[in-house]
């Protein structure tokens, strides 16, 4: 039996570097806390792929060890990973109610039963183990965030979760400052920070403010329909558009599949309130006038499937933008969205809309705590050794200093990547070792099947395009008139007849430069044709295409 460390092992398979993919994990006499399984969307040279997902196969190999995953809220970048987790590794869940309702959904879409599923409250103590978990309210843009601390014999680790500071929240549930406060007092081992706002000084505006916002441009708004795009996850803003609609006499219909189930979810689950007659099936909205609707749609990072997108193209199947409609972006565009949601706001524009996005009213507001608030939370835990998390390697080297300046020592404050492990007890913390970790790619059903060969050839077709050489080899005295060349994103055919020419008669010299008995060598003559024809077409066209010459009999 392996002897049980006494020290406590910290690592991360996401979220270090990057945006999304979070997943850490807590080891500690040879027993192991997962918390959070979140997927990160493609970068654009990653051609064709899906999602993104944790590398889990150091997780597979030690599946004895792992007692549970404890999920800190609801959200794509901490959840969406977890289908594919558990078609590996059937642990048990503990995360709060909306949470695990949005969990128990993504199950359900992918068929997976069986899964031990635990609805767990606010500063309910869970023992796991070596591990008593304790989940601590903090206020988001999602129900039911938490920070989680983890209590063991050798110190408490401290998991910040994803959170800002609101006073003044939609449902009046505040951050549990005195709680934080209570765990720092009684001394933190560790604390693991999310960084994601760690640039913007001062502190993040209430929740609330939106609201004002929103009646403002609801009033305005005399003969025309509202259409208001935001984060189907976001129920504060979304409860916050139905009381704007209420107040002004509207109806309130939504569109888009993430945006109808997440308001099941919440309105079953009590974290919605729709008051009486106000909610409308969106296939009824041509039976009210167009200053009694109001349409809540997802498509606010311009994504091309997603409804507003649809609409503004034209696309959509019920609904049509007309000229008159006021469009709402109630979101700021993610890092690299920008593009896309600058050209359906030009697109909204050409059909006639009023857009309304961030750069002409503050209609949205940040979910992530600014420098003051993550001070704030530093204050109150008052950790011995700190890991700033959730964030792009800037991020994790200003948040590191900024912990340093609030008293962590500087040898104790650790700028990881994913799968560094740090070892930790009361008297010294290091990087100990290294374990598999990285990017698992999703394409359609395929998990994992797409590496790096793979998109690397994607990249060489999108950018060079391909030619395929036939190559009848047993009938090689009239090879030159059957040889067959196929052209795919290199060069039109037909109007490029001198170049296929050409390249006929490379290929012939190279096919002709064998002896009769070597013709049987198949890989020889393909390397033969694929050099000689590459050298060719550069120095011809200064370009690189594919070359996949086929030989058949």
């Amino acid at each position: 039996m392996p002897k049980k460390s006494s020290k406590i092992k910290a690592y991360l398979l996401g979220g270090l570097n990057e945006i999304g993919k979070n997943m850490t994990v807590i080891e500690y006499k040879n027993e192991m806390i997962i918390i959070d399984c979140g997927l990160i969307f493609p970068e654009d040279e990653m051609l064709g792929i899906d999602i993104v997902i944790p590398d889990i196969t150091h997780l597979i190999k030690n599946k004895d060890k792992i007692k549970a995953m404890l999920v800190t809220h609801g959200h794509e970048d901490h959840i969406g990973a977890i289908p594919y987790f558990l078609k590996k590794l059937n642990i048990p869940i503990y995360t709060l109610p909306f949470t695990m309702g949005l969990i128990e959904l993504k199950l359900k879409e992918n068929a997976i039963t069986g899964v031990d599923l635990n609805v767990i409250q606010p500063n309910q103590k869970i023992n796991l183990g070596v591990f008593t978990a304790e989940f601590i309210r903090v206020n988001h843009s999602i129900p039911d965030s938490c920070s989680i601390a983890l209590h063991t014999d050798a110190g408490t680790i401290f998991h910040t979760g994803d959170f800002k500071i609101d006073f003044t929240p939609i449902d009046n549930v505040r951050t549990d400052l005195n709680k934080i406060a209570d765990i720092g007092q009684k001394g933190v081992l560790l604390m693991l920070g999310e960084s994601t706002n760690v640039e913007r000084p001062g502190y993040t505006e209430s929740e609330s403010s939106v609201g004002t916002t929103l009646t403002q441009i609801f009033s305005s708004v005399e003969n025309n329909r509202i259409f208001i795009a935001t984060f189907a996850s976001n129920v504060h803003r979304l409860q916050q558009i139905i009381d704007a609609a209420y107040k002004n006499h509207r109806k309130v219909a939504v569109s888009g599949r993430s945006m109808a189930n997440i308001l099941a979810v919440a309105s079953e689950l009590g974290y919605l309130k729709i008051p009486e007659n106000t909610y409308i099936e969106l296939r009824d909205i041509n039976k009210y006038e167009d200053n009694e609707l109001v349409i809540i749609t997802t498509g606010s990072q311009g994504e091309p499937l997603s409804a507003l997108t649809r609409m503004a193209k034209m696309e959509h199947r019920q609904i049509e933008i007309r000229k008159g409609d006021v469009v709402v972006f109630s979101a700021h565009p993610i890092p690299g969205n920008e593009k896309l949601v600058s050209k359906v706001i030009n697109e909204l524009f050409e059909r006639g809309a009023k857009v309304i996005y961030d750069t002409i009213s503050e209609i949205h507001v940040s979910g992530h705590a600014r420098q003051e608030e993550l001070k704030l939370m530093l204050s109150l835990v008052k950790p011995k050794y700190f890991i700033p998390i959730h964030g792009e390697r800037r991020h994790l080297i200003q948040h590191r200093d900024m912990s340093i300046k609030m008293g962590v020592e500087e040898d104790n404050a650790f700028l990881l990547s994913n799968g560094d492990v740090l070892e930790i007890d009361k008297n010294e913390a290091k990087i100990a070792s290294k374990v598999q970790s990285g990017n698992i790619l999703v394409d359609g059903l395929g998990v994992g099947d797409v590496g790096n060969i793979v998109l690397r050839d994607r990249k060489h077709l999108s950018e060079d395009g391909l030619i395929i050489v036939v190559l009848p080899i047993r009938d090689i005295e009239k090879l030159s008139e059957k040889i067959e060349i196929i052209s795919r994103g290199f060069v039109y055919v037909r109007e490029s007849e001198d170049l296929i020419d050409e390249i006929k008669e490379i290929v012939l010299q190279s096919v002709t430069q064998f002896n009769q008995k070597d013709l049987g060598q198949w890989s020889f003559i393909k390397n033969a044709v694929r050099d000689n024809l590459k050298y060719f077409l550069f120095e011809k066209t200064k370009r690189n295409p594919m070359i996949l010459p086929i030989i058949i009999e």
